[in-house]
C-alpha cells in the first residue's frame, strides 16, 4: 500500500509533468522511475481526497490505495476492486480520459457497489 504522508501539489505536479509527453502520444516511454513516481504520487492524492478503506485502487506493478469512506475491507479478496494500467490511470488522474469511457472500453476493471471513481477523478488536468 501506499504511504498516508500528505501529497505536496507542486510535487505531484512535476510527476505527472515529467510523463505527460507520453500521455499525450508526442514522447517515448518515460523511465521506470519516472512513471512510478507519477503513479504512486496520484493514487496517494486519490486515498487523500476519498479517504476510506472501502475501495481497493490497484496500478500494478507500481502501487495499490485503499480510499473512499465505506465498510473496511481487512481479509481476503476486497468486494470492491479498481484495477488498471498505468497509462490508463494516469489519463484518468489528468482529465484525458474520462471514468464512464474508461471502464466501457474496459481500459477499467471495476467491480463492487463502491468502485466507481468518477466523483474524485480527475486529480489534476495537466
Amino acid at each position: 500500500m501506499a504511504s498516508s504522508r500528505s501529497v505536496d501539489p507542486a510535487e505531484l505536479r512535476a510527476a505527472v509533468l515529467a510523463v505527460s509527453d507520453w500521455l499525450r502520444g508526442e514522447g517515448p516511454e518515460p523511465a521506470r522511475a519516472e512513471l512510478a513516481a507519477a503513479v504512486r504520487l496520484s493514487l496517494r492524492a486519490l486515498a487523500q481526497d476519498a479517504p476510506g478503506h472501502s475501495v481497493e485502487v490497484r496500478v500494478p506493478p507500481f502501487a495499490a490505495v485503499q480510499c473512499v469512506a465505506g465498510p473496511r475491507h481487512t481479509r481476503g479478496t476486497p468486494p470492491n476492486v479498481v484495477e488498471t494500467d498505468p497509462r490508463t490511470w494516469l489519463e484518468l488522474a489528468t482529465g484525458r480520459v474520462d471514468w464512464a469511457e474508461a471502464v466501457a472500453a474496459a481500459r477499467v476493471s471495476a467491480s463492487g457497489s463502491r468502485a466507481d471513481l468518477a466523483h474524485w477523478l480527475p486529480l489534476l488536468r495537466s
